[in-house]
C-alpha cells in the first residue's frame, strides 16, 4: 500500500503536496487547481477550489493502480469534512490505528475532527473513484455574518461541548447531490461567471448533505429507502436518458420496459434523486429545453412545441407560463427587445 501525506492549512499547499506526492502536471487558474496524473501511481485528476469563509471543494476523479492511504492534517482548525462518492468506495479513519469506516456510491458522510487528528482516506486500487470533499473551518475568523452563522451551527451540531471525541457519520444514498456534481463538471464558462455557478453549486452541494443528515436523524429505521446500488444506478440512466430525448414520446412504462425496473421503483428513484415525480420531470426537460430554444434559436412557438415532444400549443403554454411566470410569446418577445438594445 501506497501512503501519502499532506499537511496544510490552505488549499493551494495541500495541491504543491499532492503533487509532491503523486506526480502530475498542476495548473492553478484563480482560486481553481487541478492536477493531472497519468504515471505508475494512477490515472485521472484532482482538482479543487476555495472560497472566502474558509470553505473549499476537493474532487479526486481517479484510478490508483496500487491500494492508497492519503493522510490529511490541518494545524490549528477543527474542520468539518463533508463527504460525498459518486463512483466507487471510500474509507476513512481518524488516524493509521483507529476503526475504518466506509463510503458506498451514493452515500454521504461527515466527518468532524478536533485538533492534531490525522483525517486518512484509503483508496482501493483499479478502482474507478469519484470522491467529493467539501471542507469547512470551523475556527477560520470571517467578518461575514453568514458564515459565521454557518460555522457557529456547524460547531454545535458536530462537536459535542468540553469534550475531544471526533465525530463520524455515513448517511443515507442521495441522488441530488450526484446530480449536483454533474451540474458543476459541466460548467463551461470562464472568468467571474465561472467562479459565481462553481460557488453555488458548491453550496447547495453543502446544503444538501446537511439536509441528508438532518432527514436520517429525523427518520432512523428507513434512512436509505429501498433502492439497492443497482437501481440507482438506473435510475441515473433513465434520468440521462429523458435529458436526451425530451423530444420523443416518453411514457413510465416504456421506461420501465427499457431500464427493467418496476414503476414503484422507477417514481421512488425519482422522487429521491429529483423530487418529483417521472412525469413531472419530463415536463421539466421539456420546458427548460424550450426556453433554451425560444432564447437561443430563430424557431417559432409551434416549431419549438413540435421539437421537444408536445403536441399541444396551449398545454405548453400553460406550463411554461406555471414555470417562468410568462407566456412563450411574452418570453420570445423580451429576448427580441434585448437583442435590439444590444
Amino acid at each position: 500500500m501506497r501512503t501519502a501525506s499532506i499537511k496544510s492549512t490552505t488549499i493551494e499547499a495541500m495541491f504543491s503536496q499532492l503533487k509532491l506526492n503523486l506526480g502530475g502536471f498542476l495548473a492553478n487558474d484563480a482560486n481553481e487547481h487541478v492536477l493531472e496524473i497519468e504515471n505508475e501511481i494512477g490515472k485521472g485528476k484532482i482538482q479543487g477550489v476555495s472560497f472566502k469563509g474558509g470553505i473549499s471543494y476537493l474532487e479526486f476523479h481517479m484510478v490508483f493502480f496500487d491500494d492508497l492511504r492519503l493522510s490529511i492534517y490541518t494545524p490549528e482548525r477543527n474542520p468539518v469534512y463533508f463527504t460525498y462518492c459518486s463512483k466507487g468506495s471510500l474509507e476513512h479513519s481518524f488516524g493509521f490505528e483507529s476503526e475504518k469506516r466506509t463510503l458506498q456510491s451514493f452515500q454521504t458522510g461527515i466527518i468532524a475532527s478536533q485538533q492534531e487528528t490525522d483525517q486518512v482516506l484509503y483508496f482501493k486500487k483499479n478502482e474507478l473513484l469519484k470522491i467529493t470533499l467539501i471542507t469547512v473551518q470551523t475556527d477560520f475568523k470571517t467578518t461575514t455574518s453568514a458564515h459565521g452563522e454557518l460555522k457557529d451551527k456547524l460547531r454545535k451540531t458536530f462537536f459535542k461541548e468540553n469534550s475531544r471525541e471526533n465525530f463520524v457519520y455515513i448517511g443515507s444514498h442521495n441522488l441530488k447531490i450526484a446530480e449536483k456534481i454533474q451540474q458543476l463538471n459541466a460548467i463551461s464558462q470562464e472568468d467571474i461567471v465561472r467562479s459565481l455557478l462553481i460557488k453555488g453549486l458548491v453550496h447547495m452541494i453543502l446544503a444538501l448533505e446537511i439536509q441528508q443528515h438532518n432527514d436520517d436523524m429525523n427518520n432512523l429505521e428507513n434512512a436509505t429507502g429501498s433502492l439497492n446500488m443497482r437501481e440507482m444506478d438506473t435510475i441515473k440512466e433513465a434520468s440521462t436518458y429523458v435529458e436526451n430525448n425530451y423530444d420523443a414520446q416518453l411514457s413510465i412504462t416504456e421506461l420501465c420496459s427499457q431500464f427493467g425496473i418496476s414503476p414503484s421503483k422507477l417514481q421512488e428513484g425519482f422522487k429521491l434523486m429529483h423530487g418529483r415525480t417521472v412525469t413531472d420531470y419530463i415536463r421539466d426537460v421539456r420546458v427548460c429545453k424550450a426556453e433554451e430554444l425560444i432564447k437561443n434559436t430563430d424557431l417559432n412557438i409551434s416549431e419549438v412545441v413540435y421539437s421537444i415532444g408536445i403536441t399541444s400549443r396551449s398545454y405548453f403554454s400553460k406550463i411554461f407560463k406555471a414555470k417562468y411566470n410568462c407566456s412563450p410569446k411574452e418570453y420570445k418577445d423580451s429576448q427580441k427587445i434585448m437583442a435590439f438594445s444590444a
